[in-house]
This record gives C-alpha cells, structure tokens and sequence, in this order.
C-alpha cells in the first residue's frame, strides 16, 4: 500500500468518525434542552419567553459542534494538508 492510498484510506475512515461522534453528541445534546426546556414551560409557562430565547441560544451552539464536525470532515476529504507532502514526494522521485 504506497502514501497515497493509506492516507486517503486514514481520511475516509477519519471523516467518517468525525461525523458519527460529531452527530450524536450534539443530538444528545438538542434532544436534552429541548426536553429541559419543555419541563420548564409545564412548570412556569410565564416565563415562555425567557425559555424560549435561552433555548434557541443555546441550540444554536449545540448545532455549532455538529458543524464544526462536518467541517473537519470535509477538510479531511477534499483539502487534506497532508496530500501536499505526499505530492512533493512523488515529483521528488
């Protein structure tokens, strides 16, 4: 197996991780506030408002790490810095 295929190889499987463990601490995640948030308006449905907002805040940085995720996912895939090295190998040769 030369570098080229190994490090596509490490990449694909990297990437793939990265999803899986990206995606599901997140769900986790969103599917905790949301409950947390709804128990919350059963108890004091006055303060709808307040919750809301905080919640949504709050979403919206839980779903940041899922995208951040996917963002390493696709670096990996299509702009792997380590291609580069292994580039200037090859023409070295």
């Amino acid at each position: 197996m030369d570098n080229a295929t190994l490090i596509a190889t490490a990449s694909v499987i990297t990437a793939g991780l990265t999803i899986a463990i990206g995606g599901i601490g997140p769900a986790l995640g969103e599917g905790r506030a949301v409950s947390t948030a709804l128990s919350s308006l059963a108890q004091q449905p006055d303060a709808a408002s307040t919750i809301t907002r905080t919640l949504f805040v709050g979403l919206a940085m839980i779903e940041s790490i899922a995208i951040y995720c996917f963002v390493v996912a696709m670096i990996l895939i299509f702009a792997n810095p380590f291609w580069n090295h292994v580039i200037a190998q090859t023409a070295a040769r």
